[in-house]
């Protein structure tokens, strides 16, 4: 009896051993992270700099961009490729008038261009848009209905001068 209370007095609590086993742990993955993060980071930082060295070169070259550009820097949506972005149409939802919407759109022309229409499309997106309600357009299957009606108006508009609309951004607050 005397060597089975003597046992039992030697065994160690589980609570000792469980806190013992994540200190255990938490040196062997701040050790490893610690080893991972000092092979990695030289090469982060090497790259960073090629980037910035890859900036100041592409700043240097002549070529600019507009007004608030950043020199060099490329974009799809021009007026020589025949697309023209819209202004960002922000409106209230018919119901209820207290949703928001914010609507980024461009139009791929056939031909080059026209500055006229694309002001008018822009307009008549913007009166539309104050039509529509919630419910119309929630889900993918409401999305698409709504990309439908606005790709209908601008060819009765366009009269098959705008070939495509793109959207770039659709958000309902």
């Amino acid at each position: 009896m005397a060597e089975a209370e003597g046992t039992a007095g030697k065994k160690k609590s589980p609570l000792v051993m469980t806190i013992v086993g994540l200190l255990i742990l938490s040196a062997v993955g701040g050790g490893g992270g610690w080893i991972l993060g000092s092979m990695i980071a030289p090469k982060i930082a090497s790259a960073k700099t090629e980037q910035k060295a890859e900036a100041t070169a592409e700043a240097a070259k002549p070529e600019g961009g507009k007004k608030g550009e950043e020199p060099g820097l490329p974009h799809l949506a021009t007026e020589a490729n025949g697309i023209v972005q819209l202004e960002p149409i922000t409106s209230n939802l018919a119901y209820p008038s207290e949703n928001w919407v914010r609507l980024e759109v461009a139009l791929m022309f056939k031909g080059p261009p026209d500055a006229k229409l694309a002001e008018d499309i822009h307009q008549d997106i913007l009166a539309y848009i104050r039509t529509v309600s919630l419910q119309q357009i929630e889900g993918p299957r409401g999305f698409q209905y709504l990309r439908d009606d606005i790709q209908e108006r601008v060819d009765l508009r366009s009269e098959g001068r705008v070939s495509k609309v793109m959207f770039r951004t659709f958000v309902i607050e």
